[in-house]
């Protein structure tokens, strides 16, 4: 159901959000717990999302995707920027920094994966040596 907000503009409740963005109810307000979101209230409660926060659940659902917390999202959501192509992000050094940390922490891990990987493959060689000869 299409309803006004308090400044008259078209807005939709939070099924509606959760249903056209593919977000659940629930996501949509963990993101206002996060202040990624800001609904408006009406005067029994209900959340009033505006037609442009559909843009802005893409743009935190991108932005998750891509291994981003929401810290971190808070703090460079307004960087993002959606075109046909979909999300991107404006890269300003402080942000170009964070994406590198993760990057990093990224590669770290997986290198870490490879050797505990090396290491399980090792024993169970060793196991199959071990049943062969015995």
């Amino acid at each position: 159901m299409k309803v006004k907000s308090a400044t008259g503009e078209a807005a939709v409740l939070i099924g509606e959000l959760a249903e056209v963005s593919g977000v659940s109810a629930r996501a949509l307000r963990h993101y206002e717990e996060q202040e990624l979101l800001v609904p408006e209230r009406d005067s029994n409660g209900y959340r009033n999302y505006a037609e442009a926060d559909v843009i802005r659940v893409a743009q935190i659902k991108a932005m998750i995707a891509a291994g981003l917390g929401t810290a971190i999202i808070r703090q460079y959501l307004e960087c993002a920027r959606t075109g046909e192509h979909g999300t991107t992000l404006e890269l300003c050094p402080r942000l170009r920094a964070e994406l590198d940390s993760l990057a990093e922490r990224l590669d770290a891990r997986e290198a870490e994966l490879r050797d505990t990987r090396r290491r399980l493959s090792g024993l169970a060689a060793r196991s199959s040596e071990l049943s062969t000869a015995g």
